[in-house]
């Protein structure tokens, strides 16, 4: 065979002229049939179980056209026949006290006769690039395949931890000044006092009515909301729960003090007749065994959400640094394979002003000055380190980061220690 054939035969000629008669486009509701029904193929998830849940053939229908008419959905299309897809909502997170504007992915699927072809890696580099234009600086979503989305630039940045307590193992009553009273789940109280709380916490979703539609969507009828309420009736806390086959099936608990906590674990005590065992899930990275007094009780942990930094300079800039010393300056170098414009070498430092600095640079220098600190590392890395997943030091002894330990100690000195808490599910 001549070098020419060859050429001509090889595997990315052959992908190529495969791909050369598709065409990519944005789905609209006029493809929600077709969007539906590869959903549906990929996470093998039919009406007929979802009907069993209690939804109707309308209800399933309005679930997805809402994905339509409310996120950008990109799909490669085989002549009239959409064969992969990826939907991004347009969402915002808080980020250590700094309201960013955030991409939250959904919908990734393909047909299996159109895999090996490149299509979902062309769709996710595209959205990327969207997600820049529309400054959302850091993309979340909840992955099918965690090594497949480190491929592509994301990271776990939050744990989702289950835990089981038995009725014995309840706290003790405390006596307090507040009280619980149950509410429904569009309560004006519930909204606002979530918004208090996310605008505190760092991680957590923004929610507005898109994000309240999600958080809901699949919750069964029975669901209920309880908000604590302190002496000058304020909402300080909330729980929502399903009790279900003697069991307390707690979905989130939020609290803005201490008060509320001890007011929400009241609450769910009084059940103590009502129930055989709490089973809960906690959103704050932390256990939660050590809060309890008898702490010997079940806990498991599995990792949550994933994000990737999609603009590396725009996100630094607005990043809320514990400490902005004006003579230091970090040469940041980074590897992204999906996003060109992050992948390269960057100059940040503080001005008089303590303005955060970021400058795309056309070199790296080779050698830490007395001020300078070279530093290098992937955009998973970075973007698990400036959301206070794992410290500097921890990623340096890994191996995950390229440093001096004076660089190591200067990112330890400017970079919050709060742990991400996301609760949401879309």
């Amino acid at each position: 065979m001549s070098s020419h054939n060859k050429k001509e035969y090889s595997k990315e000629n052959i992908i190529k002229r495969k791909k050369d008669k598709f065409k990519i486009r944005y789905l609209t509701l006029e493809d929600l049939e077709m969007f539906n029904n590869l959903l549906r193929y990929a996470f093998q998830v039919s009406n007929n179980e979802l009907i069993t849940l209690g939804y109707e053939i309308d209800e399933i229908k309005q679930a997805k056209s809402a994905v339509l008419t409310k996120a950008k959905v990109l799909g490669w299309f085989d002549g009239e026949k959409l064969a992969s897809q990826i939907a991004v909502y347009p969402m915002k997170m808080n980020i250590h006290g700094v309201i960013y504007k955030m991409a939250g992915v959904t919908g990734v699927a393909t047909y299996p006769e159109y895999s090996n072809l490149g299509l979902m890696n062309d769709l996710m580099i595209k959205s990327i690039e969207i997600m820049k234009k529309e400054g959302q600086t850091i993309s979340v979503l909840y992955p099918y395949s965690i090594p497949f989305y480190r491929r592509k630039g994301w990271e776990i940045i939050s744990d989702k931890m289950s835990f089981e307590i038995k009725d014995t193992q309840l706290p003790k009553t405390i006596t307090n000044s507040g009280r619980v009273e149950r509410v429904a789940s569009d309560s004006k109280d519930l909204k606002e006092l979530y918004d208090k709380f996310s605008h505190m916490r760092h991680g957590a979703l923004i929610r507005g009515d898109l994000e309240w539609e999600e958080y809901w969507r699949w919750d069964v009828d029975d669901t209920i909301v309880a908000i604590y309420y302190d002496e000058k009736d304020e909402a300080k806390g909330f729980l929502v729960y399903v009790i279900e086959n003697d069991i307390f099936h707690l979905k989130e608990m939020v609290y803005l003090n201490f008060e509320a906590r001890l007011g929400l674990w009241n609450y769910i005590s009084a059940h103590f007749s009502m129930v055989d065992k709490v089973h809960g899930y906690n959103y704050t990275n932390e256990p939660m065994a050590f809060l309890l007094e008898d702490s010997e009780i079940k806990e498991t942990i599995r990792p949550y959400i994933m994000a990737r930094i999609t603009d590396v300079k725009a996100f630094i800039i607005n990043y809320p640094f514990l400490r902005k010393p004006k003579n230091k300056k970090i040469n940041l170098i980074i590897k992204d394979n999906m996003a060109k414009w992050n992948n390269g070498s960057f100059l940040i430092y503080w001005d008089e002003d303590r303005n955060t600095i970021c400058k795309r640079l056309n070199k790296e220098y080779k050698r830490n000055s007395k001020d300078r600190y070279i530093i290098k590392m992937n955009i998973q890395t970075l973007t698990a380190m400036l959301m206070s997943y794992k410290s500097p030091s921890y990623l340096y002894k890994i191996g995950r980061i390229e440093s001096s330990i004076k660089g190591i100690n200067l990112l330890e000195s400017i970079i919050p220690k709060e742990q991400v808490y996301f609760s949401d599910y879309f």
